[in-house]
Order: C-alpha cells, then structure tokens, then sequence
C-alpha cells in the first residue's frame, strides 16, 4: 500500500470544493442540453476519495468506476446507451464506461482522447471548465455515432452525483 496516497485520499477535500453549486447547476444544464441531440445519456460522477477498501486492497479506480457505474443504474436505458464520466478527485483520475449499446458503435480510442483534455484541464485545476469540455466533447461524439431514434426519451437524471 502506497502510503503518501492513503494520506492523499484520507485528507482530501470534499468534492464541493473543485465542484461548487454553481459549477454542478452548469454541468447539469450541459447535460441537458445535449442530450436532446443524440441517443446516448451521460452521467456525471465526482468523487474526492477512494474508500477504504479500493485503498487497502490496491483495487485498480476502474473497478471502482464500473462498481459506480452500476451502482448509479447507468445500465438502466433502453438502447444500452449510457455513459459514466467518473472523476476521483484524490488521483486526479477519470474514467469513461460506455454501455454496451455505445461501445458497438464508438470507435475505441475515442475516450482516451477526452480523457486527455479533460485531465490536462484537471492539472491546472480548472475543474468546471474540464467537466464542462469532457461533456461537449462525449455529446459530440454521440452525436456522430448515434443520433436520436424515434421515442428518445430521458433515462437518467442530468444532475451530476457526488459521491
């Protein structure tokens, strides 16, 4: 176990603090906004720390990501196209999980170069704005490989969640 990133998790700041109201309200209306465009249906999940067991049993942050992803029912839409966007605040990490229905039709390497921007925004500390650009970029996306079918409607709640 590394210790110097145990002593990172534990005394991180609360997630609130890289994400005010303010900054969630823009990302909740971001979502909204674009998903009127595609079939997909993004969430948005931040986290400052990893818990305990993830830290102690040296679990990789994609297993936590993908625990997330079902915990939070983003399997839950009818085409099997949703989308997590998960950020740990404590290793400045972010992992994308498509469903299987985006994941078809998504090129691969599509997410790796999300991930890059949005983590070179996250190193300058401008988190709103990487959210923010992380979710233009994921609509885009969408956009191209799956429009809106016929009966689109909101599967999942805009509202990012903190965890």
């Amino acid at each position: 176990m590394d210790a110097m990133r145990w002593l990172r998790h534990w005394f991180h700041a609360p997630a609130s603090r890289a994400f005010p109201p303010a900054a969630m309200q823009e990302i909740q209306e971001a979502i909204a906004r674009g998903e009127v465009k595609h079939d997909g249906e993004i969430c948005f999940a931040v986290e400052a720390r990893l818990p305990a067991r993830y830290l102690i049993g040296g679990r990789r942050i994609r297993a936590r990501a993908e625990s997330v992803f079902g915990d939070l029912k983003v399997w839950d839409t009818e085409r099997r196209t949703g989308v997590l966007i998960y950020v740990l605040l404590g290793d400045y990490t972010i992992e994308i999980i498509p469903d299987r229905g985006v994941t078809a039709r998504v090129p691969e390497g599509s997410w790796e170069r999300i991930i890059g921007f949005m983590s070179e925004q996250f190193r300058q500390e401008h988190w709103k704005e990487g959210a923010l650009d992380g979710i233009i970029a994921t609509h885009n996306l969408l956009e191209l490989y799956l429009p809106p079918g016929p009966g689109r409607r909101n599967a999942l709640p805009d509202a990012p969640v903190v965890l």
